[in-house]
């Protein structure tokens, strides 16, 4: 089955989404004998493509099916319509939001989440699928050593690891953390964060309109185990490794998805989850709705839903002892189950069930 794939961003730059969803699977696809093409990708990522002419050439290249990698618009709603006219089955592949136009044009809908399918309206799920974010790197595991008997003490305290998508200034929600922690934050910061992007942080920090809310963010900046780092696909794992508890604090605020009551905090999918549970470490993270199927409450993990639930769970996992029984708890429970095999069945499973 020769499947065409429309691209959100470059295969030379690819997004998360693209890598995770298209590019990684690409290998395992051929093995269950679908053959990927690769039918149009932006010159610079975007979710609107014109994408005019499409049809013809799939039905050229004798494509069966189109996947549109969370393509959307006007342009591609046409072509939608084109290639069902010569025959060609669609799908739309979406992780962070709703589209139910597009879901109502195609033939199918792959989403990442459970939660995300859930929001969709009814007469629609039947058509919707869900195919997990796959775990990228499952032979990477946290290095064990002399750290693993740590009582944490302001002394000698635990390594945390934060990874985001941005270049925070402080932790979400938490706050301060307490002295026993170390931590290190891996986002999208200038290459070995310099004086001067320190400096910058700081000025806007003190652009902020609270006094106190000022000097407190300031100190958290400052704070010499406060510790921030470009993200890299290695150097990411690299952290990872080094590091005791990984955290997913989350900011709840409320920044609604257009035709949903829900906030774009809720429609994430577990990839940030399992990424740290994967390489076994021990991880406390904020209610968001794909991660409550995932963890057993202080068997593989910890959610937190106020800031006193962190600070105690941060306390508790003090104890060298629980540290590595809810860590290889968090590895087992997510290997298999988010794996990009298993994940590379249910896609190609879902282009095998068209109708």
């Amino acid at each position: 089955m020769k499947v065409g794939f429309v691209l959100a961003s470059p295969t030379a730059d690819p997004l998360p989404s693209t890598r995770i969803s298209v590019l990684n699977v690409v290998a395992l696809l051929r093995e269950r004998g679908v053959e990927p093409i690769v039918l149009f990708q932006p010159e610079q990522a975007t979710e609107t493509p014109v994408v005019d002419g499409l049809a013809p050439r799939a039905k050229a290249l004798g494509i069966e099916v189109v996947y549109f990698q969370k393509a959307r618009g006007r342009s591609v709603v046409a072509e939608v319509a084109a290639l069902r006219r010569l025959g060609i089955r669609t799908v739309f592949g979406v992780c962070d939001l709703i589209d139910s136009e597009m879901t109502a044009h195609c033939d199918a809908t792959v989403v990442v989440t459970d939660y995300l399918r859930e929001l969709y309206p009814p007469p629609l799920r039947s058509k919707i699928f869900v195919v997990h974010d796959g775990i990228e790197r499952p032979d990477v595991q946290r290095d064990p050593g002399p750290r693993d008997d740590v009582y944490a003490t302001r002394a000698d305290p635990l390594n945390v690891v934060l990874v985001t998508s941005s270049a925070l200034e402080t932790v979400p929600f938490i706050g301060r953390l307490p002295d026993f922690l170390a931590l290190t934050i891996v986002g999208r910061y200038p290459p070995r964060s310099s004086r001067s992007s320190i400096i910058g942080a700081t000025r806007r920090i003190l652009a902020a309109p609270a006094f106190g809310d000022r000097i407190r963010r300031v100190g958290e900046l400052l704070r010499p185990a406060f510790k921030r780092v470009d993200w890299d696909p290695d150097g990411v794992y690299d952290q990872l490794r080094r590091a005791d508890i990984g955290i997913i604090p989350v900011d709840h605020s409320h920044s609604s998805l257009p035709d949903v009551g829900v906030s774009y905090w809720q429609v994430k999918s577990e990839n940030r989850l399992t990424l740290k549970m994967s390489v076994g470490l021990p991880v406390i993270a904020s209610p968001v709705p794909s991660y409550l199927p995932v963890i057993r409450q202080g068997a593989n993990g910890f959610i937190a839903r106020t800031r006193s639930d962190w600070i105690d769970m941060f306390a508790e996992l003090r104890s060298p002892d629980l540290r590595r029984t809810i860590g290889a708890a968090a590895r087992e429970a997510v290997l298999d189950r988010y794996s990009q095999h298993r994940q590379a069945d249910l896609l190609a499973r879902v282009f095998e069930c068209l109708p």
